[in-house]
């Protein structure tokens, strides 16, 4: 039973590798797939968060407009994904539509500092 443990920890360890890798390389093709097909007009993320459409494609990068009249050049290996083209901008309506932090933190510390003068008061 001791001589069997070492050989099937070791083929445990290789399957899970195995396993591993398969999902490495299949997740490396999508990416390289997605990058290969960008297309001028796509809504896109880069790796570091930044939103932008493309407006022009070279072979190894792309241009793109991340705000009104700002391109910016990226390689395409920093394309992460493909947005849907209102995602951001249904998101910044949201917080437009929410209560800004700024109001409610307000809020908060005039009714502190009400209660204070309170306390002061009856102190």
């Amino acid at each position: 039973m001791e001589g069997l443990i070492f050989p099937i920890l070791l083929v445990g360890i290789a399957a899970l590798l195995f396993f591993q890798m398969r999902r490495q390389r299949k997740v490396m093709n999508e990416q390289q797939k997605l990058q290969n097909s960008l297309e001028v007009g796509d809504r896109v993320m880069t790796t570091s968060g930044v939103f932008g459409t493309v407006v022009r494609t070279h072979d190894d990068s792309v241009d793109l407009e991340i705000a009104d009249g700002v391109v910016t050049t990226w390689l395409r290996q920093a394309i992460r994904e493909r947005v849907e083209s209102g995602s951001s901008e249904d998101a910044d309506e949201d917080s437009e539509d929410s209560e800004p932090a700024g109001e409610s933190a307000t809020e908060s510390s005039e009714e502190r500092e009400t209660a204070d003068s309170e306390t002061q008061k009856t102190g």
